[in-house]
């Protein structure tokens, strides 16, 4: 049954099931470890406290079968037999499978997995009637050495005394029928932040140490008596302590000898009582030494929220200087312009330094999906009979959270594809010339304001003329055209819906099995995936993200007397031509741009031949789509705008070339091309002429028949 109040109980429960993701990632991460360093002591006794912390979380929310099955595995791993026992690892998955199922029906309230064959295994592990505690157990009846503050926490302590406040030093006990003593010790030191300044903790803020004793050095202007009663939570905590440490306060901190600082006599022990379990090597602690008070749980979604809130602040700056402009215009020699400019410029510096400042907030490092790949990797090549490693690298690049969430499953499709389908058997390595154990490398990296993340392995690769081949035969293209086809244009086909049967499975290594799936994920994240392949030296799949999709740069333009917009960072240069320079080769559209064909989109209309006006410079867009080039033919440039993304549901706009919409400073509603989406959509259809209609038809009653509804929909 559940200790505490409602609200105290939800709360707890919430940051359970977040701390709990962490010790299942621990669990995996030492189980791995444990696979390479059989039989490592060290590595046991990290993955006996990884169980040991969940057992007493688990128990503190009323999770109590998670916590007996949590139980049961640690008083194995307890066991001097334990850590040479042959199935200790795999005993570990499983365990660590069992327990996120556990907890995956915890939070979803449905039934629990059946655990019996895990407690079997388990069971295995104390079969040996020699077993023995290990020496962590026997350290039960050992106290707590004394606790040393640091150097560092001795200046604070001595800086604190000279501005007048008090040093106390305050020691907790926790209650022992409290099981989640770690998120006990949060509570405390967040009742203590809200009058005190925490200068240091042991055991540190973030360590797994589960000691029942819970010291904290704070500098005060309340009284002792004030920080015990902030300190007596019902139920977490039987008993506080406050006394007063003496400080000298003689000279500044920044003068203060060294003696001063060795002399000081550190506050009074309390001693460790003999039931406790210390069952952490001392230097435990410093593996966490970040303190509560420097980090801070948001929700998703508020800072969602404020990121909304800086958009519709960018819109009013365009609305702004919009009316600054028709000012200017009106009265060229008034004195206010001046006065105006500057208000703006600097209104515009800082609404992008808040705009900077929230979307990292919004960013996190690649590595929280990387690692979970290591287990799959590792279970996928057991399953196939193989043997292939992971190569990680660019863990620290940093990507919008959401985008990172939306990409986990296409990097899991592609991951397992690599070990399943791309690295060969290791007779068939040996045979080739190659080491018997394939690799599999994870890499992330920026290109501009763009992210790169790449599945790369070193196997057989993917036959490109067996995927020619089979585009033929279905139709995708036709005989002609395909001996004129680019590797990069040849592999395009793979992402196609269903282009992959059982039968292509075998011949092209099963690598469009689902791969329209990853498709379909990239252009709804507004980003491009990309393969490159060699015949026996292995694949490569590249997915380019944006950082992120709340506010763009966007090129404006016109086409046809209406108003389009297309990020900024997908137009490679603007070039004029004459309609007389654009020649007709099968059937496309096409011009020589520096000794290159370069094929086009018309968007508008095609101008009748005999009307001479209309036969004047146009503009071309050069966008790249992963390595193809295009022209856009548009008719005029409106120029480079800041756009705040606004998505639009199917029953505003039905086409996939329009991926969301904007307001301008003047009220004006612009459509924001989905670039993927239209090159696809040209690239399917035999001539540019009929690719110019469609393309042009669908975005006109996409920007006419919806119009006032769009309008709606963004303004809201």
């Amino acid at each position: 049954m559940n200790q505490f109040s409602d609200d105290r109980g939800a709360e707890l429960r919430e940051l359970f099931f977040e701390s709990a993701q962490e010790i299942l990632q621990s669990l995996n991460d030492e189980a791995l470890k444990l696979e390479k360093q059989p039989g490592d002591s060290e590595t046991v006794r990290s993955l006996r406290r990884a169980v040991h912390t969940l057992k007493g979380d688990s128990a503190a929310v009323g999770f109590q079968e998670l916590s007996d099955l949590a139980h049961e595995f640690e008083d194995a791993l307890a066991l001097e037999s334990a850590a040479t026992h042959g199935s200790l690892t795999e005993i570990a998955f499983s365990a660590a499978d069992i327990f996120g199922g556990m907890l995956g029906a915890y939070r979803n309230q449905t039934e629990l997995p059946d655990s019996s064959a895990l407690r079997k295994r388990i069971a295995e592990l104390t079969k040996d009637p020699k077993a023995k505690k290990t020496r962590a157990r026997k350290a039960k009846a050992a106290g707590v050495s004394a606790v040393t503050w640091t150097e560092y926490e001795k200046l604070a302590m001595q800086k604190a005394a000279q501005e007048g406040k008090t040093v106390f030093h305050v020691q907790v006990q926790i209650d022992p029928h409290c099981a989640m003593p770690i998120a006990a010790r949060q509570l405390v030191l967040k009742a203590l932040v809200e009058t005190s300044e925490v200068i240091g903790s042991r055991p540190e803020a973030g360590s797994a140490d589960a000691s029942p004793l819970f010291q904290i050095l704070v500098a005060s202007s309340a009284s002792a008596e004030k920080l015990a009663t902030k300190c007596k939570i019902p139920t977490v905590i039987s008993q506080v302590k406050v006394e007063r440490v003496e400080m000298a306060v003689s000279a500044p901190a920044a003068e203060a000898p060294a003696e001063s600082l060795e002399s000081m006599a550190p506050p009074s022990q309390i001693s460790t009582p003999a039931a406790a379990t210390v069952e952490e090597p001392a230097g435990l602690a410093k593996a966490a030494p970040t303190t509560v008070e420097n980090i801070l749980r948001v929700d998703a979604e508020r800072i969602d929220t404020v990121l909304n809130l800086v958009g519709e602040l960018i819109i009013g700056k365009s609305m702004l200087q919009q009316a600054i402009n028709e000012f200017v215009r009106r009265y060229p020699k008034d004195p206010l312009r001046g006065r105006f400019s500057d208000a703006m410029a600097f209104q515009s510096r800082v609404l992008g330094d808040l705009q900077r400042s929230v979307m990292k907030v919004r960013m996190v490092p690649v590595e929280q999906l990387f690692r979970r790949f290591p287990r799959m990797v590792r279970d996928a090549a057991k399953h196939c009979g193989k043997d292939v490693q992971l190569v990680l690298s660019g863990e620290d690049t940093d990507l919008d959270k959401s985008l990172l969430d939306a990409i986990a499953e296409p990097m899991t499709h592609l991951v397992r594809n690599a070990v399943s389908h791309g690295i060969e058997s290791a007779e068939e390595r040996v045979k080739s010339g190659k080491p018997a154990q394939g690799t599999v490398r994870l890499d992330a990296y920026h290109h501009g304001n763009q992210v790169i993340v790449e599945v790369r392995d070193d196997g057989g690769g993917i036959d490109a003329a067996k995927i020619k081949k089979r585009a033929v035969e279905r139709g995708l293209v036709r005989p002609e055209d395909a001996s004129r086809l680019t590797d990069s244009e040849i592999f395009s086909f793979i992402f196609q819906p269903g282009f992959s049967t059982a039968e292509q499975i075998t011949e092209i290594s099963g690598r469009g099995v689902g791969l329209d799936v990853v498709q379909t994920v990239m252009q709804r994240l507004k980003g491009t995936v990309q393969a490159e392949s060699q015949p026996g030296k292995g694949t490569t799949f590249r997915l380019r993200l944006p950082l992120t999709l709340a506010i763009i740069k966007a090129l404006l333009f016109r086409v046809d007397q209406r108003l389009y917009a297309i990020p900024l960072n997908s137009v490679g240069e603007i070039a004029r031509a004459d309609e007389s320079e654009i020649h007709e080769i099968d059937g496309r559209e096409v011009m020589q741009l520096r000794n290159q064909v370069l094929p086009l989109i018309r968007l508008g209309n095609k101008p009748a031949e005999a009307i001479e006006e209309r036969r004047g410079k146009i503009f071309i867009l050069v966008i790249h789509i992963g390595e193809r080039g295009f022209g856009l033919l548009v008719n005029g440039l409106e120029g480079e705008e800041e756009l705040v993304i606004k998505a639009l549901d199917d029953q505003t706009v039905e086409t996939d070339l329009v991926s969301g919409a904007s307001i301008l400073g003047d009220g004006r509603v612009v459509l924001i091309l989905n670039l993927v989406a239209m090159v696809e959509r040209f690239s399917k259809m035999r001539f540019s002429r009929d690719a110019g209609v469609a393309v042009g038809g669908l975005l006109s009653r996409a920007e006419s028949a919806r119009s006032s509804q769009a309008a709606k929909e963004v303004r809201q």
